[in-house]
């Protein structure tokens, strides 16, 4: 860096250094989006667009989940921008999902749950998906099996029991999310539970647990002795 380069180019790499001692551990939230930042908007300052993404979104997270509309709402940030941020948020989730993939035997370990919550956590619609487990109780595969408007999902046992059976899974885990952010279940996720429970059971396929999760926590029916 020259003497007549911007102030902003030394405050790049002085950031990226301590991101490299420290990790985000290290960082404040704005500084860690600047970090993002960076790679879309190679030059120019990007503090400023930094905190205000922090300002409109309330968090990290929440910036990371906002919409592609949202996003180039925002000024400062283009469609290479909003790309990234989508980029950034489904690597996470894959991440995640193939580090549940790799356990040796999955109930509700919290490899998983990261993943559930990574994934879904943040939707603005609800979605009911199943994973889909081996003998040995490792994935076979995940899959969204309804999206709809915020509360009004609706599954078929029959869709997810025969989807079940062409997998040859031997037993499912259920997992839906709550927009509100409320996970406690209503009567309805209850009295769905206990119907894919019975009939999983005359097929010999365990359901191992039902997942509620919504922003940031979860709720699991076998934790909470209701399967």
């Amino acid at each position: 860096m020259t003497p007549d380069s911007p102030h902003h180019l030394g405050h790049r790499d002085r950031l990226k250094a301590r991101f490299e001692r420290t990790g985000v551990a290290g960082l404040q939230d704005y500084e860690v989006l600047e970090l993002v930042l960076f790679y879309a908007l190679p030059r120019r300052d990007v503090k400023p667009l930094a905190k205000e993404l922090l300002k409109r979104f309330g968090s990290l997270k929440g910036a990371l989940d906002a919409d592609r509309e949202a996003l180039l709402a925002t000024p400062g940030i283009g469609p290479h921008a909003a790309s990234l941020f989508r980029v950034i948020r489904e690597a996470g989730s894959l991440y995640l999902r193939q580090k549940a993939e790799e356990r040796e035997q999955i109930s509700s370990t919290k490899e998983l749950i990261d993943y559930c919550l990574s994934s879904m956590g943040g939707l603005k619609d609800e979605h009911f998906a199943v994973i889909y487990l081996n003998a040995r109780n490792r994935i076979i595969a995940v899959e969204t099996i309804q999206e709809g408007i915020v509360n009004q999902a609706v599954v078929y046992p029959r869709k997810v029991l025969e989807k079940a059976l062409s997998r040859k899974a031997s037993a499912i885990i259920l997992v839906h999310n709550h927009p509100s952010g409320h996970v406690r279940p209503s009567d309805a996720d209850i009295r769905l539970t206990r119907i894919l429970q019975d009939a999983a059971r005359v097929m010999d396929i365990a359901l191992h647990d039902h997942l509620i999760v919504g922003e940031n926590r979860f709720f699991s029916f076998r934790e909470e002795g209701i399967l």
